[in-house]
């Protein structure tokens, strides 16, 4: 069976389009790289991996269900915010987040409803901003991840565990000094972080699972966290939040998306999203001590806030060469269609 005929099958269809799913977490529409991206997280947490996949697959059912269109269904879209929800539940209610914790049956239900409501807010943001030609991103995890966590304090039969402490930088000691591992933990955890996992190790291999797809997203998800961390590092951040990766994460998203998949890759992109990786790894201190308070988490919302504002006025900059949310498919084919189109402005003969 081919490649293409799985992805059609009525019934091993959906694990194509779940496992794709995981990998639109990083702007990856192929179930090999979702499948390495698992085998990462595995590596840290057989929960962790196992939620991923409950989580996209709620997500994904959901959109089969209320009969979404198939073409978005079929390429994961549907599938990663699902994903991200179960994963952020499940990680901020362990006491033990690097691990997490095998879900009650009430937690399990909890973040079924919670992925497939995520379905719901991606097609609803998509609406809103479909005049704009801008992505949906991970605006309907962050949404209902922040809901769904405030809820929990008010249900006994769920456990908050130790949710109502958020992470913060002045949580952790401003007088350690930076260390080898600082650079290399931070810079791979920063990746791991994306998907919740406090694991350098799983971070480099889910760079290798996006380098299966793209070797330019793999590129710009590297320089990303490593913008973050040197970022960070350069105006005296705190040495344990730097190596944990939570000033890398946010920069790492930010820079995929920037450069190369919402925007031809130039030379005028690269740096634009280099700019962005760096505002991303500032903005993260500040999201997360404006949370505090409430106790909540910063998710992905730093990556969000920064996109959008770079996107949504993208085509008032003529440096810029926008490409609208159905067009984008890697970084290497948004260029090649780009220079193709240069070539023969009026189309192939």
């Amino acid at each position: 069976m081919q490649l293409d005929d799985f992805r059609e099958h009525r019934f091993l269809g959906i694990i194509d389009w779940t496992l794709r799913g995981v990998g639109q977490v990083v702007f990856q529409n192929n179930p090999l790289s979702g499948l390495v991206i698992l085998l990462g997280i595995l590596i840290n947490s057989w929960i962790y991996a196992a939620i991923c996949i409950l989580g996209a697959a709620a997500g994904t059912l959901t959109a089969i269900i209320l009969r979404a269109d198939r073409a978005l269904v079929r390429d994961g879209l549907f599938g990663f915010n699902g994903a991200l929800v179960a994963l952020a539940l499940v990680a901020f209610t362990s006491e033990n987040f690097r691990t997490g914790a095998v879900p009650s049956l009430a937690m399990t239900a909890y973040l079924i409803f919670g992925a497939a409501l995520s379905t719901m807010a991606f097609a609803s943001i998509a609406a809103l901003l479909g005049p704009h030609k801008v992505a949906p991103l991970t605006m309907p995890f962050v949404l209902i991840g922040w809901l769904f966590l405030f809820a929990v304090l008010k249900f006994d039969a769920i456990d908050a565990g130790p949710m109502a402490k958020p992470v913060s930088p002045d949580q952790f000691s401003y007088t350690a000094p930076y260390m080898l591992p600082t650079w290399y933990m931070g810079i791979g955890t920063s990746i791991g972080q994306i998907f919740f996992q406090d694991n350098w190790i799983t971070g480099y291999i889910i760079l290798i699972g996006v380098g299966l797809h793209s070797r330019i997203a793999a590129g710009m998800g590297l320089l990303g966290a490593i913008v973050g961390t040197a970022v960070a590092a350069l105006f005296g951040g705190p040495e344990g939040a730097i190596r944990d990766g939570l000033f890398g994460y946010n920069a790492a998203l930010t820079a995929m998306a920037l450069g190369g998949f919402f925007l031809v890759l130039t030379w005028n992109s690269f740096f634009y999203a280099v700019f962005g990786a760096i505002v991303s790894a500032w903005l993260w201190a500040s999201i997360a001590i404006f949370l505090k308070p409430i106790g909540m988490p910063v998710l992905t919302s730093t990556f969000v806030i920064v996109t959008w504002l770079m996107l949504i006025g993208q085509y008032a900059f003529k440096a810029l060469v926008p490409v609208p949310p159905a067009e984008a498919t890697t970084p290497e084919h948004n260029r090649r269609r780009y220079v193709e189109g240069k070539r023969h402005p009026s189309g192939p003969e």
